[in-house]
């Protein structure tokens, strides 16, 4: 029984629909851009009331981040600003921490603190919290309803994002599939548009990532991409120079797509196209490698753990990858639009794509444990979910290239005279061209209407014989069917692949957002006189959405009364609507309650509860029971020192 090809431009179409609906339905999904630095720690605390107004309010960040004049804002409750303006750089050793001072005289009230900043890894990051001086008040501050890095600018800089990668694959990997496996293709006109096109897209996606960095970290505000101002202070950035640094080896790499499809393409002395291969490969290896750079030196890379491993290592990942998925790209554009593509072509690109994925394993290994830590965290952070989905969509393809491999093989094995099939395949499309262009000169030479309908009667049986002829010749090649399938089906998990990667590194990283939750939770513990104590615990109640975290702050964590914030929170840190929360205290060497407190809730993950009496000091033990359902809850234990 005889395999047939399925026709792959109704098939490459609905492909592309495909990928950009997951793509969409990712970006939706993603909401703003997740920081990947994480604030830790703050003076005053989040809730506390003080006695007397404070001198400068500080942030503690949980990595490297770039300040600018009105990164903090203190705002008093009618919203008018308060601070001085002036950025104070209070960093020390590894504890990130900035400060802006405040104006004197301050009258008593809830005041809000509003930050936005830029972390190391190019990522917007920003959040607002209150303090409170002598007692609360009312507020009528209004923050902006669209977070830093969200809305339509978010949607468009995260599809630029994804187009940008997109493109890099397809320009590096179509012009090693040319120069490592297939030098014919150098002169196949839809291998020579496929890789053309993805200089062109990764070239405007550049661009629009360059116009859209402002808005993206800034405003908010699409309109602002042609803000001249901020795209100077833009290219001050590091992100900036990343960014423009990629728009120069476009250049570069623009003359190398030119002379792989110019002079290397009409070169036949042997010895001259060898030597005009050994150059194209150390030039386009530089300029690729320069490009991934551009990547590795902005972004996960160039911060945190071991970045001077990390960024060759990552350059190494994003060379793999465009090796892998642009050649297999390339491999399916060959396979549909010129099927007399050679099997030793195939074969090499099959054992290219072997070493790619040997590489792209080992740096992924590597990346892996760099950012996530520890194994909780695969679980329990949106990074490791999105990464678990990656390893899952990996080795889907590693299993569905396993198939092409045999079909490779099977290719390679059927003997000589089996080939005639792909000749008279490869002899039937000009044939079927060259009858088209013979029926529309023999209309054209009929001198009556009557000629001429009978003419192009004869063009219509002629082409239709042609195509049986050639649809014969194809299905009697069930090897090369078989591999136009399997490869169709890689290119599609390829790009459903490429849209989590996306994603994903706009996610904070694991390891990052533990470290954070700890050191909040280690800030908290030490629970000094007179100074708000904060809590943070993790909870599983086992039901659906059961998992999350509870941060609670108990001020002024005193004797006497104390004001009690609960959040609840999801993995990915937002808010939790839960149906009920409940705490008790216990001070078990005095034999005191528990007390129980029942909070009241203010917003969705936020309850809260004044005139929390503890009457002595010591070693208090904290119960917070969190209900999820109706028959869902579980009770968290945590010893808070009150002095």
């Amino acid at each position: 029984m005889t395999t047939t090809a399925p026709r792959l431009g109704p098939a490459l179409t609905r492909l592309l629909l495909v990928a950009a609906a997951l793509l969409a339905a990712l970006l939706a999904t993603a909401g703003p851009a997740s920081a990947h630095a994480a604030l830790t720690g703050s003076d005053p605390q989040d809730g506390a009331v003080v006695a007397t107004a404070p001198k400068e309010v500080n942030l503690t960040f949980s990595e490297q981040v770039a300040m600018s004049d009105d990164s903090i804002r203190v705002l008093d409750p009618s919203g008018k600003r308060v601070d001085t303006g002036e950025i104070r750089d209070l960093c020390s050793g590894s504890v990130v921490r900035y400060g802006v001072a405040l104006l004197p005289g301050l009258p008593d009230g809830t005041y809000t603190v509003a930050w936005q900043t830029v972390s190391a890894d190019s990522h917007p990051v920003a959040g607002a919290f209150t303090f409170s001086i002598g007692a609360p008040s009312t507020t009528s501050v209004a923050l902006p309803d669209t977070a830093v890095g969200g809305g339509l600018v978010g949607t468009l800089y995260g599809i630029a994002r994804y187009l940008a990668y997109a493109g890099f694959v397809v320009l590096v990997g179509g012009g090693v599939f040319v120069l490592a496996c297939w030098p014919r293709g150098a002169s196949v006109r839809p291998l020579q548009r496929l890789v053309v096109r993805g200089w062109l897209t990764l070239t405007a996606a550049t661009l629009a990532l360059l116009l859209l960095r402002h808005p993206y970290t800034r405003t908010g505000k699409l309109g602002d991409v042609f803000d001249l101002g901020g795209l100077r202070a833009v290219l001050e950035t590091k992100t900036g120079a990343a960014l423009s640094s990629r728009l120069l080896l476009l250049g570069a790499a623009a003359l190398f797509v030119a002379v792989l499809f110019g002079a290397y393409a009409r070169r036949t002395d042997e010895k001259e196209h060898k030597d005009l291969t050994f150059g194209l490969a150390v030039g386009g290896s530089v300029v690729a490698a320069g490009i991934a750079g551009t990547w590795a030196l902005a972004e996960h890379a160039s911060t945190g753990l071991q970045p001077g491993v990390a960024m060759p290592v990552d350059i190494l990942h994003l060379l793999a990858v465009a090796t892998w998925l642009g050649g297999l790209t390339a491999l399916l554009v060959a396979l549909h639009r010129d099927p007399s593509v050679e099997r030793r072509a195939v074969e090499r690109y099959s054992n290219l794509a072997f070493g790619s994925v040997v590489v792209l394993a080992a740096t992924g290994v590597y990346q892996s444990w760099r950012q996530v830590g520890t194994w909780s965290a695969l679980t329990d952070t949106r990074y490791g979910q999105l990464l678990l989905v990656k390893i899952g969509l990996v080795a889907v393809l590693v299993g569905i290239g396993w198939v092409s491999r045999r079909w490779v093989r099977r290719l390679a094995e059927r003997p000589a005279a089996a080939t005639g099939a792909d000749r008279d395949a490869d002899a039937e499309e000009p044939a079927e061209e060259a009858a088209e262009e013979e029926a529309a000169e023999e209309a054209a030479a009929a001198g009556t209407e009557a000629d001429a309908e009978r003419a192009a009667q004869l063009a219509r049986q002629r082409a239709a014989v042609a195509t049986a002829a050639r649809k014969k010749a194809r299905d009697a090649d069930p090897e090369r069917a078989g591999l136009r399938r399997s490869v169709l089906t890689e290119a599609a998990v390829a790009v459903v692949l490429l849209a989590v990667t996306t994603v994903l590194t706009s996610t904070e990283p694991a390891r990052t957002e533990e470290e954070a939750g700890r050191g909040r939770t280690a800030a908290g513990a030490a629970a000094v006189p007179n100074r708000p104590i904060d809590v943070r615990l993790p909870f599983d109640t086992g039901g659906v959405d059961g998992k999350g975290t509870v941060q609670l702050t108990l001020d002024p964590g005193r004797v006497g009364a104390n004001a009690l914030h609960i959040y609840v929170l999801r993995p990915n840190g937002r808010g939790l609507d839960v149906p009920e929360v409940k705490v008790a205290f216990t001070l078990k060497e005095k034999n005191i309650g528990p007390l129980p407190v029942l909070p009241d809730r203010v917003q969705t993950g936020h309850w809260t509860a004044t005139g929390v009496q503890l009457p002595m000091p010591g070693e208090w033990l904290m119960q917070v029971t969190v209900r999820t359902s109706d028959i869902d809850q579980t009770t968290i234990e945590k010893n808070v020192k009150i002095g």
